[in-house]
């Protein structure tokens, strides 16, 4: 799945990481999840899972999109 197909709720739209745009949600065609973030080391994840970490804020920011 390409970034494109994905609906922004959070950021400020550049999509770089690295000019201060992460953490962010995106909803997905058929309505789950996906988050772009830092990676924690909270405790190790099983395979083919991972582990990031989001601010309370942007959860807030990903909900009021979506008018929750």
């Amino acid at each position: 799945m390409a970034r494109e197909e994905l609906t922004r709720l959070t950021g400020n739209g550049n999509g770089n990481c690295n000019n201060d745009d992460c953490p962010n949600v995106y909803r997905t065609a058929s309505g789950s999840f996906v988050v772009q973030g830092d990676v924690s080391s909270a405790f190790t994840a099983p395979d083919g899972e991972g582990l990031v970490e989001i601010p309370e804020g942007t959860l807030r920011e990903a909900f009021h999109a979506l008018g929750w």
